[in-house]
């Protein structure tokens, strides 16, 4: 049993002892040491503490990635306190619900999303004071400057914090209902940060590239903690964009980097290129890993790793870097867990057989403590002593796991149950797709009929027609999608998960129906 038990300021300490000059923190703004990071994160405690913060108290932040943020996450753990990064696409009512779900008497928010902000102020519950980053305050807010240039001694919070106690409010995505809080503790942090270095063979001359908002734990728990454990450098982007990617791998000098969803695919879809191996990076992880992952690997010249995890458990399913790749696996669990795949019943399946992945620990603190104030949602999610991740796979013999889809993402058609994730992966494997999002859509034989949405390449002129008949020779008849849509774009949260609840909201109408225009008989009913 790993028996860490101090907490993410002590870490930081330590780090700033021992590698004090080496960089933590890397932006195209700029680049802070663990030295600078760990004084620039007291005189910002101190600035929080003299606004009143102390321990047990929740700091929002509503800000895009920037130091700023990192500073005020290191801040608030060393006062106690625990920081809640709200998503920034979130305004209206779903942004005051947010905010107001935990409390915060304290908000750091930038210039930039300053007016989102405004819209809900009035209604805000408990918010008493705001913190503008970049940008000037106004009569009733504080400058984040009178934070960071604050002189007092760095404050320690009495008692000493301990290692199970919160320091981060992570906000599931809240893509098909309302935002839960993820409560993270500070030895979930730390041993995430070594689980994943462990699990992805990361080293500490590494440089670990994120693209993603710094809200979603991609960002915070699996880059920036696994560089504080290894002392390596935590390079975070702007924001993901295909068409500066490698610009900022490079840039930014990454050997690892991130990918999620569709990004890879987006990546490999980009023509090729004399610049396609002028890049540093020796490893990209993410999930799903497509059927072309070789290719990709030849072209770039990087290897290519599959895992699994959660906001509420982190990564614990990892494919070996450098053993042979099980194609569709996401690897074997890593860690701390004890796992099993379950039935509706929750009694466990045998090999070979899909079911419900339910995930406990053994170690204290490196799971979720729940969501914040919603005990209702936190009971459900951990039944007969389990936490269920909603999510179905399958394991060999050997033990190796695969994914098949969210629970809540199978399309249930004329007696079979189809994985949306399995049909989404064939059919952006045809060339002429960038990307696409599958779902059931009602159907007049009862149950669901399978719809997809999808984005073309840029002058490509596939039609549905032609789209079904390629799917027929590469899944099964059932599978094929009955309708197709094709749009400019697909809906997505900042943290590029397709939101299908828009897509299903916007029924058939408009769609290209395989069964009013057949190239194929519809698939019949299950004897």
């Amino acid at each position: 049993m790993n028996r860490t038990t101090h907490t993410l300021p002590e870490e930081l300490r330590r780090a700033a002892a021992e590698a004090p000059d080496k960089p933590f923190i890397r932006m195209l703004q700029g680049e802070w040491t663990y030295r600078q990071v760990d004084q620039d994160s007291d005189r910002v405690a101190a600035g929080l503490q003299g606004l009143g913060v102390a321990r047990g108290d929740t700091v929002s932040l509503l800000l895009p990635n920037s130091i700023a943020f990192a500073l005020a996450w290191f801040a608030s753990a060393k006062l106690g306190a625990v920081t809640a990064p709200v998503n920034t696409a979130f305004r209206g009512a779903v942004l005051a619900s947010a905010i107001d779900l935990v409390q915060s008497r304290l908000l750091i928010v930038h210039a930039s999303l300053l007016a989102q902000l405004d819209e809900v102020r009035p209604q805000l519950a408990t918010v008493r004071q705001v913190v503008v980053v970049e940008g000037l305050p106004g009569p009733d807010a504080i400058a984040w400057d009178s934070l960071l240039h604050h002189d007092a001694p760095p404050p320690l919070p009495e008692p000493p914090a301990n290692f199970s106690d919160l320091t981060l409010l992570l906000y599931t995505s809240g893509t098909t209902g309302r935002s839960k809080a993820a409560m993270i503790s500070h030895r979930y942090v730390l041993r995430q940060g070594q689980g994943v270095a462990d699990g992805l063979g990361l080293r500490a001359d590494d440089v670990l590239y994120c693209p993603y908002p710094m809200f979603h734990m991609d960002s915070a728990i699996m880059t920036i903690a696994p560089a504080l454990v290894l002392r390596a450098v935590a390079a975070i982007g702007e924001r993901f964009s295909v068409s500066r990617y490698w610009d900022e791998v490079r840039a930014l000098q990454a050997t690892v980097f991130d990918f999620m969803g569709a990004t890879l695919t987006m990546l490999w879809k980009q023509p090729p290129g004399p610049q396609d191996r002028a890049h540093r990076a020796r490893l990209g992880w993410g999930v799903p890993m497509p059927e072309w992952a070789p290719q990709f690997e030849e072209r770039f010249g990087c290897r290519l790793v599959e895992l699994y995890g959660s906001t509420e458990m982190g990564a614990i399913i990892f494919t070996p870097p450098d053993g042979p790749r099980r194609p569709g696996s996401c690897g074997k669990p890593m860690g701390p867990w004890e796992v099993q795949l379950q039935d509706e019943d929750g009694f466990p399946v045998p090999a070979g057989t899909p079911g419900e992945l339910v995930v406990r620990s053994t170690e204290p603190s490196v799971l979720t403590d729940g969501y914040w104030a919603m005990p209702e949602a936190t009971l459900a999610a951990w039944r007969n002593q389990w936490f269920h991740t909603g999510d179905v796979l399958k394991a060999d013999a050997e033990g190796w796991l695969y994914f098949i889809g969210r629970r809540k993402d199978m399309v249930r058609r004329r007696g079979e149950n189809i994985s949306a994730a399995e049909v989404e992966m064939v059919i952006e494997s045809h060339p002429e797709i960038l990307e696409c999002a599958v779902y059931g859509v009602p159907s007049d034989m009862t149950e669901e009929d399978v719809m997809v949405s999808a984005v073309r390449r840029e002058g490509s002129l596939l039609s549905g027609q032609a789209l079904t008949d390629w799917c027929q020779t590469r899944m099964a008849r059932f599978m094929v999608p009955r309708y197709v849509r094709f749009l400019p774009s697909l809906p997505k949260t900042p943290t590029d998960k397709v939101e299908k609840f828009h897509l299903q909201q916007q029924g058939t109408a408009g769609a290209w129906d395989r069964e009013s225009s057949p190239s194929l008989p519809p698939p019949s009913c299950t004897p």
